[in-house]
């Protein structure tokens, strides 16, 4: 850490540097010059002492000494101003750079690809970035300026003190030594700590998560679970406040033994003192300057050594942050091997030209997530051509969204290949692949932001032309019902947690989903369980409107569903199972087939059979 810590202090000084130069370089001067002044305060006690000690009346000696008090008071009013203005403007130093290590960690986290999320390596590297890394950057900034003003203010105690008396200077010196070593290895222990408990920290704050949120309230208290969640809780909790009891007392041991040696080399250096006064090498004026140049030197010291102490500790964390950045950059890095940047203009381009495609052909893709022994797909081609309604059907866990994630761009495949006619995903730029895609997930993010925005997902909801298109893809889903009904129709926050905010049902949030779907005038519409949350009349309504609205706008549907009955006039149907596609072709040849498909539809229709035994629909 002593050979990271001055690259991590050009890092972090570089940062400030970004993040408001004016204010670094009028804190870094402010504080120089403050320590000058200090200085100058203490040689000019000197000349004020030398006066009151010297022989004559004692008005006399006031008189003599009057000059030098006016400099010691002047040097004290205009370093405590100075002080002043250089904590101003180091405050407001710290919210900028702050702005900029957050920005930093947000626009890396929201660029990787999905798959790190699934790494449980990767979380543990994001948590110690999130929680204290970020906070590290300004600290650091802080403790940085801090430990340049404790060093001016050493140097200037140290420089009075070479000019009293040269022996004093590395006596001085000698008492932050015990002092530095209990701060460093204090820090140390309190790192290597808090790198242990990094997991478990992250499964306390998981738990805390299930007990306060809004989300988990209705559940944890329909099934009765809060005993179980606190007994969770009071577990971690207890295991976390086990260790940082045992880190309390070793630290206190620790400083304990610096503060006795740091006595010690005081006391020593106080016993030299005093034989220069016996001696008669050193007048008592000068003494008592002494004096007061080593009680100053030794509070610039406890600073420097309490700034080097936190820079070191802030260091670590600042160096997990910076580690989670790299980690990130080269993920992205690898995510774009092979693909030049693209300028905006090409990248329209090359939108347009997915926009117009004929066929989209996956084959004999395979794809394990990370940490999986076994593949989730494995060996799967389709086919999907221009305006038609291809469904994904299978048992759970048959592979249907892990494939639907694959076709979206979401998760690379580990072998086989994508196309859209003969461009090939694999070099294309994420982002490209992306604007070509609406999506409709079963799982969709109930965003706290307005109706208008749900729908828009990062267009401006204000726009004539913008708000036209909600109205229309609100109405095309059947969610135009549920604007209506909100108090302020598309301008409606839908979250509860705010004032005037409303709460959609899990029916009406998945229609305004698949607004949000239809909204995105993308060539590929893939609908994952769109109707998971409907009644069985909204449900039919939705998969009519999907329909009518892929043949009005030629596009084409990817349909993941378990509800068969839903299927039966898509044109292509591939069946899953276990990570394989095992049959394909329309509801007709399926059913005469005899298979898999068969078995499902005759399973899920013999549940609508009368009681008298009607038949069901065919």
């Amino acid at each position: 850490m002593a050979r990271r810590l001055p690259a991590l202090l050009g890092q972090v000084m570089r940062m400030a540097w970004g993040a408001g130069r004016r204010d670094l370089v009028v804190t870094l001067a402010l504080n120089v010059v403050v320590g000058v002044f200090t200085a100058f305060g203490l040689l000019a006690t000197t000349a004020v002492l030398t006066a009151l000690f010297a022989g004559g009346p004692t008005p006399g000696r006031v008189r003599e000494a009057a000059p030098a008090l006016v400099l010691v008071g002047a040097a004290i009013t205009i370093r405590a101003g100075l002080a002043a203005a250089a904590q101003w403007t180091q405050a407001r130093l710290r919210p900028q750079i702050d702005r900029i290590a957050e920005q930093r960690l947000y626009e890396l986290t929201t660029a990787v690809d999905l798959a790190a999320f699934d790494d449980s390596d990767f979380q543990d590297d994001l948590h110690r970035a999130r929680m204290r890394g970020v906070d590290a950057a300004s600290s650091m900034v802080d403790n940085a300026v801090d430990l340049l003003t404790a060093s001016v203010g050493v140097l200037a105690a140290a420089g009075a003190l070479g000019v009293l008396h040269p022996v004093l200077l590395p006596l001085l010196l000698l008492t932050a030594l015990p002092e530095g070593w209990a701060a460093v290895r204090a820090a140390r222990l309190g790192y290597l700590t808090q790198l242990e408990l990094v997991e478990v920290r992250r499964r306390e704050w998981i738990m805390t998560d299930l007990m306060v949120g809004r989300w988990h309230a209705a559940e944890v208290r329909s099934f009765t679970v809060r005993g179980f969640l606190l007994r969770e809780y009071a577990g971690l909790s207890g295991h976390i406040r086990a260790v940082l009891l045992g880190l309390a007392r070793r630290q206190t041991m620790t400083r304990l033994y610096g503060d006795v040696f740091k006595g010690a080399a005081t006391a020593v250096m106080y016993v030299a003192l005093g034989l220069l006064l016996w001696e008669q090498i050193m007048p008592l004026a000068v003494a008592g300057t002494a004096v007061l140049a080593i009680r100053t030197g030794q509070s610039s010291l406890i600073n420097l050594v309490y700034s080097l102490n936190r820079c070191y500790e802030d260091g670590l964390y600042f160096g997990d942050y910076l580690g989670y950045c790299a980690a990130a950059e080269e993920r992205i890095s690898a995510g774009r091997a092979g693909r030049p940047a693209l300028a905006a203009g090409e990248r329209e381009r090359r939108v347009e030209r997915l926009r117009g495609f004929s066929e989209i052909v996956a084959e004999d893709v395979t794809f394990a997530y990370p940490g999986s022994q076994e593949p989730s797909l494995r060996g799967v081609s389709v086919r999907l051509g221009r305006g038609e309604v291809v469904a994904l059907v299978g048992e759970n866990g048959s592979g249907k969204t892990t494939l639907a994630k694959v076709l979206a761009g979401l998760y690379p495949p580990q072998r086989g290949r994508i196309r859209w006619d003969e461009v090939l995903v694999t070099g294309l730029d994420p982002e490209v692949l992306r604007r070509a895609i609406a999506v409709v997930a079963q799982d969709h993010t109930h965003w706290p932001m307005t109706a208008a925005e749900n729908i828009v997902m990062g267009d401006d909801p204000g726009a004539a032309e913008v708000r036209a298109a909600v109205r229309d893809a609100a109405a095309a889903a059947g969610a135009d019902e549920v604007i209506d009904a909100l108090p302020l129709g598309l301008d409606t926050l839908l979250d509860k947690r705010f004032e005037g905010g409303r709460e959609l049902s899990g029916g009406q949030w998945q229609r305004l989903a698949a607004a949000r779907g239809f909204y995105r005038a993308a060539p590929l519409l893939i609908c994952d369980e769109p109707t998971a949350a409907l009644d069985a009349r909204a449900e039919h309504r939705l998969f009519e409107q999907i329909r009518a609205h892929a043949a009005a706008h030629d596009r084409t549907v990817l349909l993941i569903t378990h509800r068969l009955a839903s299927v039966r006039h898509a044109d292509r149907i591939y069946v899953l199972e276990d990570g394989r596609v095992i049959e394909h072709g329309d509801h007709r040849a399926l059913m005469e087939l005899g298979g898999l498909y068969a078995d499902l539809y005759a399973l899920q229709a013999s549940a609508y059979q009368d009681q008298a035994g009607f038949p069901p629909a065919r």
